[in-house]
């Protein structure tokens, strides 16, 4: 048997990490501003989370959600209070896309309606729901093609209000800063416009934080940068450092009704306690205020090279989370930027580098990244 030839792969072995490095099979030494698509939150080989992953392994991997598990709750109790949100209630399953597909059931639960309104060039996952409400035709099968879904500008509030004023909009779907997009902010004026217009409507609000929350903005999550406070908000990627992980944090408003959701995985011993290990270093590291203070000197950094680098057009972002939108095709830039410099980057579209680096980063690092990418451009 073969692998199913899903992903265009560099022709890189990566065995090893530590922090915001990583190296091959050959002993070669990488930069990682990717984080493994902005999953590496705390760094490579925490020796805290080894040691807390360790020690859970040794009495309990996994057993069934039919049983009390206190990790859970304490997750639940230390997510509440480093977010600011110890009023919601949470419920864990093992990815992103779960938790946007779980968020749009709940809220079609609650209302009793189907259509939703996403950002265009949203991406939201690639299950049935979730990839229904992404902006991208080449990966909606016809049997995720219901109807269900408008697409509307980032940005444009008065043509998101025309929609929710027709009364049947069950939800909203935002990410406040598109990953996949190419790194496109919500304004705040947009931001709180949409939210007083769902709840005038009826309208269940989520904010997708998967790949823009759990501290990458410099906030914890990207929406509270905007002054709203989103109904559902969903997360995983950096929740859990690189285990399996998501979350859906739920307002008190909503009642659970046993069976309406369910999972078999979700909320694992070993997974939580990952996740428990991820916020013990976000406290002792100050790793969300290392995002807002080493991203903004990345940024700045970068927008000075811009001046004297014809191939950067614009840059923007908050914290690490940061695109380079260039003249030229990413690829031109990003492959040299592996193979020569030994620096790895994300992208978007066909012109955005996008960089995603764990939260641990430094100035030092950050200077270091510019360097190869003067030499790469």
């Amino acid at each position: 048997m073969k692998l199913f030839d899903v992903y265009p792969l560099f022709d890189v072995n990566i065995v090893k990490g530590k922090g915001c490095k990583v190296w091959d099979d050959k002993g070669q030494e990488y930069l990682d501003l990717y984080g493994g698509h902005a999953v590496i939150s705390i760094g490579h080989s925490h020796p805290h989370y080894i040691s807390k992953v360790s020690e859970q392994l040794q009495n309990l991997g996994f057993y069934s959600n039919s049983v009390i598990n206190k990790l859970q709750s304490e997750l639940a109790e230390r997510l509440g209070k480093i977010s600011g949100y110890d009023d919601y209630q949470l419920f864990l399953i093992n990815s992103g896309a779960e938790a946007n597909e779980n968020a749009l059931k709940l809220a079609s639960f609650t209302n009793g309606r189907t259509r939703v309104l996403s950002a265009e060039k949203a991406f939201h996952g690639r299950t049935s729901l979730a990839v229904e409400v992404t902006n991208n035709p080449k990966i909606i099968a016809p049997i995720n093609d219901n109807g269900h879904v408008t697409y509307l500008p980032m940005n444009d509030l008065a043509a998101w209000e025309a929609e929710l004023a027709k009364g049947d909009v069950c939800a909203v779907i935002l990410e406040c800063i598109q990953g996949v997009g190419g790194i496109k902010l919500a304004t705040a004026e947009f931001a709180q416009g949409l939210a007083a217009a769902c709840k005038k409507h009826g309208t269940i609000l989520i904010c997708d934080e998967i790949q823009c929350g759990y501290g990458r903005s410099g906030k914890f999550f990207a929406h509270q940068w905007l002054g709203i406070r989103p109904d559902i908000i969903t997360v995983a990627k950096g929740i859990a450092n690189g285990f399996p992980m998501g979350g859906v944090l739920i307002s008190p408003e909503f009642k659970p009704v046993y069976g309406q959701l369910g999972t078999t995985f979700g909320g694992n011993h070993l997974a939580c306690a990952a996740a428990l290990a991820v916020l013990d270093v976000f406290e002792q590291e100050h790793l969300v205020e290392n995002a807002h203070e080493v991203g903004e000197y990345l940024i700045t950094q970068l927008k000075e090279l811009q001046k004297t680098e014809p191939h950067i057009q614009d840059v923007r972002g908050r914290g690490l989370m940061i695109g380079i939108d260039l003249d030229i095709p990413h690829k031109d830039v990003r492959q040299p930027l592996i193979y020569q410099e030994h620096c790895f980057t994300g992208c978007a579209g066909t012109n955005i580098l996008r960089l995603l680096p764990p939260l641990c980063l430094t100035k030092a690092e950050a200077d270091l990244f510019i360097e190869k990418l003067k030499k790469t451009l």
